[in-house]
């Protein structure tokens, strides 16, 4: 059953309904390389129902298809915790699907999780790392993230560091941040870039902390990352300042790696799509 979801979904199938009917629509010998079991006189062999595939992938695979397909992330340098609704999965009595992906530096998925109703990313996020080796990965997500019992999870459980972006639902940690004296560092790197229709010039200072009281569990260094956009399509220019925190020091992340890490979860570096392998519920 799950060589057949595996196989379906390498074919192009994006819902548990699409893998029934590949299934159903495969050659007797593909059938019996997938294992089916001839029945009847005549021997047929008949691949399992939508409704069967969809029940067993759900027990067997919490993640759904991107348990089957998952990229193993151990030793990757870092990995992406993003969340997003799936576009086509809203119906009329159920609301679209919101999935909470985890993806390595080179684009590849680790898993997902689909965020169940009435929630948020927030009750996700362990359930979603806890399956995987990340000892030593730098764990990436956005503010909605930056929760202190995820960052000692992360430490303290994982063996991995954090790399968390710091914005008003942390209103004192974000204030201090800011006000830091980011004029006079000198520990800084510049990027330039260009994908996906845009030209992208990146900055990214960082500073020690340990000793100021900033309240967050492992913090030794800030991040300041600005970011210059030119859409080459229209010219629109956007610049846009963002500040983070780790658990890293200077000898362990320096500008350059940050700013590595910050371009690679960036969306000029990656395709639409690249954080799910399916849109099932």
């Amino acid at each position: 059953m799950l060589l057949t979801a595996a196989c379906a979904v390498l074919a192009g199938a994006r819902s548990y309904l699409a893998i029934g009917q590949w299934a159903r629509h495969a050659r007797q010998d593909t059938l019996y390389r997938l294992g089916f079991h001839a029945r009847g006189p005549l021997g047929v062999r008949r691949p399992a129902s939508p409704s069967t595939v969809r029940r067993v992938l759900v027990l067997v695979c919490p993640g759904g298809l991107a348990d089957l397909l998952g990229h193993d992330p151990a030793g990757t340098e870092s990995v992406a915790v993003d969340g997003k609704t799936a576009r086509g999965s809203r119906t009329e009595t159920a609301p679209a699907a919101h999935l909470l992906s985890a993806v390595t530096a080179a684009g590849r998925t680790v898993s997902q999780l689909r965020v169940p109703d009435k929630t948020n990313e927030i009750t996700a996020f362990t359930a979603l790392l806890a399956p995987f080796d990340l000892t030593g990965a730098v764990v990436t997500a956005d503010a909605l993230h930056t929760q202190r019992e995820h960052a000692k999870w992360l430490v303290e459980r994982k063996n991995a560091h954090y790399l968390m972006v710091v914005k008003g639902n942390q209103p004192k940690l974000h204030a201090a941040l800011k006000a830091l004296p980011w004029k006079e560092v000198t520990a800084r790197r510049y990027d330039r870039e260009a994908g996906h229709g845009r030209r992208e010039t990146r900055s990214v200072r960082t500073l020690t902390v340990t000793g100021l009281g900033l309240d967050f569990p492992y913090l030794v260094q800030a991040v300041k990352i600005h970011r210059h956009r030119t859409d080459l399509k229209t010219g629109k220019v956007t610049r846009q300042t963002v500040h983070a925190i780790t658990d890293m020091t200077s000898s362990e992340a320096s500008p350059q790696l940050i700013g590595r890490i910050d371009s690679e979860r960036s969306p000029t570096r990656r395709s639409p799509g690249d954080s799910t392998y399916s849109h099932c519920p």
